[in-house]
């Protein structure tokens, strides 16, 4: 039995996409996901996720996650999961490999560091950095910019994480949308007040699991918190205990790595769960039920979705606001802040192809190339720069 005869009615089945933006001839050896998946994983944008940061910046050690590792963490639990449920796991890892090619270096710090400075601007988003990535900035084809990906995958990496149109603030307010989605969706409409197919939905699911679990894992061997400190935390807490009841002669490494592995199982497993529950329930017969149905078709149980705020809430108060994170992105704030009023101020200062692109001094072209360009930025490459820059001692070659 093939993939396409073995995905349920309901999934998102490659023959019947919405197509492309710029038609073109369908490959012969791969369906068109699987093209999306390939046409990512050659791009440029995917190749810097190996020194783009998740929490610890990169020179810090070469143990912790990037996000080139962390998107293979998704990708391999998206597709496991679609798998599952007779979801085209393609779609799902086209989503999964593409749903961070959006971030800034330096992780979270680099990304509120751009959002501040574009807030005078038209913002920050990046999921509406990563459309701008996959549309306009990779520059390979002869025919268009971007990479001119399915409907499918385009619609999952602007909504995986639900409708935009109708999103709401605290206080009532409606969020506003990033002005590169708005653009894009005007001559392309990616059905902005729907939720995405399941695919999507699930690889949301699996950036959530593989996220937490890894910052459980970089966090202990990092010495923020201890095996101990986790005791108290639900699901995690035991899971540790159980482990070390049954190796009582276990050495810390293997027992994270054996928690780990075993958190992950159990978190899997509620997802295929309930999501499996919540289909039954809305009963769809394609993929069009799915975005239409209110809610989210893919999450967890309420015991899970508990479980899953009391990990994070440990992690925030144990990792992500340790000193030593607090000195380390204190700093790269300042690095990507700096950058920008410099290059808003001085578009001469950079690259000759972005220079041209950038138009007058702190305009709202200038703001928006030079955010395009340090967010392409690594973080080993956004510290050169910055040396370059600021450093009188430093070529500025």
């Amino acid at each position: 039995m093939t993939l396409a005869e073995n995905l349920a009615p309901w999934a998102s089945h490659a023959q019947a996409s919405r197509g492309r933006l710029y038609s073109e001839p369908e490959s012969k050896t791969r369906t068109c996901f699987q093209r999306d998946r390939d046409r990512i994983i050659h791009s440029a944008a995917f190749r810097r996720l190996e020194y783009k940061t998740q929490v610890f910046v990169n020179h810090e050690g070469d143990f912790f996650r990037t996000r080139l590792t962390h998107s293979l963490e998704v990708s391999q639990i998206a597709r496991s999961v679609c798998r599952s449920l007779r979801l085209n796991e393609d779609l799902a890892e086209a989503l999964a490999l593409a749903h961070d090619l959006g971030h800034p270096p330096f992780g979270h710090a680099g990304e509120e560091a751009l959002q501040e400075m574009m807030q005078p601007y038209d913002g920050f988003d990046h999921n509406a950095q990563s459309l701008r990535v996959i549309t306009r900035l990779e520059r390979r084809y002869a025919d268009f910019d971007g990479l001119n990906l399915t409907w499918e995958t385009l619609e999952g990496v602007v909504k995986h994480n639900g409708p935009l149109i109708g999103a709401t603030l605290a206080g009532g307010k409606h969020a506003p949308l990033p002005a590169a989605i708005v653009d894009y969706s005007r001559d392309h409409d990616l059905m902005l007040d729907t939720h995405a197919g399941p695919e999507a939905q699930v690889a949301a699911m699996a950036d959530d699991i593989a996220y937490n679990n890894h910052d459980i894992d970089d966090g202990l061997r990092a010495g923020l918190f201890t095996i101990a400190d986790l005791a108290a935390v639900p699901l995690v807490g035991p899971v540790f205990a159980e482990v070390r009841a049954a190796y009582p002669r276990i050495d810390d490494s293997r027992l994270i790595h054996e928690a780990v592995r075993r958190i992950i199982g159990l978190m899997v497993g509620d997802l295929l769960a309930e999501t499996g529950r919540r289909i039954a329930e809305v009963a769809p017969t394609s993929v069009a039920d799915i975005r239409t149905a209110g809610a989210p078709v893919a999450g967890f149980s309420a015991t899970m979705r508990d479980n899953d705020m009391a990990l994070k809430a440990f992690l925030r108060q144990n990792m992500y606001r340790h000193y030593k994170l607090n000195r380390m992105t204190s700093k790269a704030r300042r690095l990507v802040r700096d950058l920008f009023q410099l290059f808003v101020a001085e578009p001469e200062c950079l690259p000759t192809d972005w220079r041209r692109r950038a138009g007058a001094p702190k305009s709202l072209q200038a703001a928006r190339v030079v955010t395009d360009y340090i967010a392409g930025m690594t973080d080993r490459f956004a510290g050169d720069e910055y040396r370059r820059l600021f450093d009188v001692q430093t070529r500025a070659s």
